[in-house]
């Protein structure tokens, strides 16, 4: 049986609502689960586009909502934007806390095959699959059938290989700001992959790396990039763009670091 959703606050925001939801969610273990939901003002009782974002390593479900200045020109294109947290909350995993870059605030968006880790580490169901039928039971005024995906970071990551895995045409695009494009071969992508996925490097090639995917991918693709050169972690090897650049568009923007400054100059033009 589907949960229901709990709203637990809502936020007047450039004319919409800023509405956030907590359910229990299967395929985190039964953990409550939070996500905040966007809707731009609905006069005419319309059904709006979807995008989904997904957020980078220590982030929640806040971050892009309060931070990443998109409900602006979600408002203006009449689209709805779902902010989906990065790991299960709680899950108690011996060892999930002591790290930034592993365990809660950095689930990878992978569904974890390590027994330690699989009760509960499921973020690519919870939200390629879960959500989704989530939001069509609740009836809320989503048109499930437009739906595009985009993220920063770790979840630049996650929205680049989630679209490039969907078996249907799930997600009408992907776009990415400083994703950690080739995480098999970036430390933050190798120490996750060596705690989540008992096949590690060999297993994450095949589902969890989007220049491994985006190499094998047959047909047209709509995806966008957005990294900056003065990105920290780009020059420390963690976000590896080049090895992405000849098969996905790219843009740089020249200046800017990793940071929700760089996100938010971006998203003051962007139209999914």
């Amino acid at each position: 049986m589907t949960p229901a959703l709990e709203k637990i606050s809502s936020s007047k925001a450039f004319g919409g609502e800023l509405i956030k939801y907590k359910f229990k969610s299967a395929a985190l273990g039964g953990l409550d689960a939070t996500f905040n939901l966007f809707l731009p003002e609905n006069g005419a009782n319309e059904k709006f586009p979807v995008l989904f974002y997904l957020a980078g390593l220590t982030c929640t479900e806040d971050n892009g909502a309060q931070k990443g200045n998109f409900l602006r020109p979600a408002t203006k294109e009449g689209i709805a934007i779902l902010f989906t947290d990065t790991s299960p909350r709680g899950a108690g995993v011996e060892g999930e806390d002591d790290d930034w870059d592993f365990g809660s605030g950095a689930g990878f968006y992978l569904d974890a095959t390590n027994p330690k880790y699989a009760l509960h580490y499921n973020m690519r169901t919870h939200i390629q699959l879960e959500i989704p039928q989530v939001l069509e039971i609740a009836d809320l005024p989503l048109d499930l059938t437009r739906v595009s995906i985009f993220g920063h970071s770790m979840g630049g990551h996650g929205a680049l290989c989630t679209y490039l895995t969907s078996k249907v045409k799930q997600y009408r695009s992907a776009s990415a700001f400083a994703p950690i494009s080739n995480p098999i071969n970036a430390p933050w992508g190798r120490k996750a992959f060596a705690g989540y996925l008992q096949g590690g490097i060999d297993e994450a090639k095949e589902q969890y790396d989007a220049t491994e995917l985006i190499a094998k991918h047959s047909g047209p693709v709509h995806i966008l990039i957005d990294y900056g050169t003065s990105d920290n972690f780009h020059k420390a090897g963690q976000l590896l763009p080049e090895n992405f650049l000849n098969a996905a568009r790219q843009a740089e923007q020249l200046g800017y670091d990793h940071t929700y400054f760089f996100v938010s100059t971006c998203s003051d033009s962007f139209v999914p």
